[in-house]
């Protein structure tokens, strides 16, 4: 028979101690409010075991009794993964594991625990004289343990990768407490199944990633960076090659997004003034590292060759960090601004870098025939094929109404995703939103496959139930 939570709590007191435990509801929403305010279970408990043995106990004593675990690190997650499902779930927060175990940048590593936050993973980085590339919007709150869960994308994994091709190794609690010792520095290591790489994007529900042993680069000198107007995602595509054939791997970002975007963060204060050159259908940014020993301009070059070609009207390069900073913000707020405008319908998808301009044609066309007056707003990964195929909801429509077409627009948008070859979730994960879609899109051989990962390391299900696999 399940506990009941009165003695739910009483074993995690047992077993952990009163001063890592939150049982009072109301000191429990920094816990349980994800970023989208979709979903609204409460917990039994929040558990904040302060080191590894003690994480070790708490999941040897939760398999014991039944008692299902919800690994959390930062709850910047979007698909809710990280927040209770069912409402019998303990919370179990690794933000007190956040130790850096080592660092060493000659050999282009550090070790860090999962609780250390991304940004505070920058600046070890930075002090060291190195660079780890992980970068993404939520970096002042993300934490390693959350990021190598969800296989984290971000805006540099042009030229370095995703979380997974970051990461040496990890350390991880399984089910019953047995702890994987798998950091390690090898690049090189064919000694059979790689479960790393098996831990990294399983979204907490086959261990807990408790460290990790992650990619340090050498740090650039300096950024050149630009905004550049275009007239269509076909022809940002076209700048792209030219610029990636020009920089090779030192082009290490390359977005794109729409006007409109822009003119709603100007609209709504989020941007003081327009970071762009002149108005334009849609613009690039673009990044390229110039690193110890190589000429400036690189960029600049690039663009004004565009120009000549006739492919590029017009471009900004940034001439300060102040600038630089202004432009990224231009990008990593076009999310953030359309909940200013009402209600929207977010997707992350990834189709072939080719087909890109042609999702989103084909996407914004369709999902407009089908609800009349929304308002697309596809920005996004240009350069390794990762948009964010965002809908905002007509002007003066009622946003429950609008919200209530969410079925019909996700239907609509995922055709074109599959039809051209793509991911359905791109770097956001599965979680407990998308559990139902995975099991449509999903080869049922790859399903059985997962199913039986899942059943050999936590054969209980107390590694959050019901995520991913539903």
């Amino acid at each position: 028979m399940p506990l009941s939570p009165n003695e739910v709590i009483a074993g995690l007191r047992t077993t952990l101690g009163d001063a890592a435990i939150i049982t009072d509801r109301a000191d429990m929403p920094a816990y349980l409010n994800e970023p989208r305010k979709r979903f609204h279970t409460p917990a039994v408990a929040i558990a904040m075991p302060p080191d590894v043995p003690a994480l070790q106990a708490l999941c040897r004593w939760a398999n014991g009794a039944g008692v299902p675990l919800i690994p959390q690190s930062g709850n910047t997650g979007l698909v809710g993964g990280q927040v209770p499902l069912r409402g019998d779930e303990v919370v179990v927060s690794l933000k007190r594991l956040d130790k850096v175990r080592a660092v060493n940048a000659a050999a282009g590593n550090m070790t860090l625990e999962a609780g250390v936050i991304l940004e505070e993973a920058h600046r070890i980085a930075e002090e060291a004289g190195a660079m780890f590339p992980l970068w993404l919007a939520s970096q002042g709150s993300a934490r390693i343990g959350g990021l190598l869960s969800s296989n984290a994308g971000g805006v540099q994994v042009l030229a370095f990768g995703n979380a997974r091709e970051l990461t040496l190794g990890v350390e991880a609690v399984l089910a019953d407490g047995r702890l994987y010792q798998g950091l390690n520095a090898l690049k090189k290591d064919n000694t059979g199944y790689d479960l790393k790489d098996l831990l990294v994007g399983a979204e907490g529900t086959l261990g807990f990633i408790t460290a990790a042993t992650l990619k340090l680069f050498p740090q650039p000198e300096a950024h050149e960076t630009a905004i550049v107007n275009v007239e269509s995602p076909a022809q940002a595509l076209e700048l792209f090659y030219r610029l990636r054939d020009r920089t090779g791997s030192r082009l290490t970002a390359f977005e794109i997004m729409p006007r409109f975007g822009i003119d709603l963060q100007l609209k709504h204060g989020l941007l003081a003034t327009d970071p762009t050159a002149s108005p334009s259908p849609w613009y690039a940014l673009a990044e390229v590292n110039r690193m110890q020993g190589t000429p400036d301009g690189a960029l600049q070059s690039g663009l004004e060759d565009a120009i000549t070609a006739g492919l590029v009207s017009d471009a900004v390069v940034a001439s300060s960090e102040t600038e630089r900073v202004t432009m990224w913000a231009a990008r990593e707020q076009m999310s953030e601004v359309q909940s200013k405008e009402g209600a929207s319908i977010k997707h992350d998808v990834s189709v072939p870098i080719a087909a890109v301009p042609q999702l989103i044609a084909e996407g914004s066309e369709a999902v407009i025939k089908a609800i009349p007056g929304i308002r697309p707003c596809a920005f996004g990964h240009l350069g390794d094929g990762n948009i964010h195929f965002n809908l905002s909801q007509p002007v003066g429509a009622d946003r429950a109404a609008f919200m209530a077409e969410e079925p019909l627009a996700n239907a609509v948008i995922y055709e074109v995703v599959q039809r051209l070859g793509g991911s359905v979730s791109a770097e956001h994960g599965i979680g407990q939103l998308k559990t139902g879609l995975l099991k449509q899109v999903k080869d049922p051989v790859a399903l059985e496959m997962m199913r039986a990962i899942k059943q050999a390391l936590d054969p209980n299900g107390i590694l959050n139930p019901g995520k991913v696999l539903g």
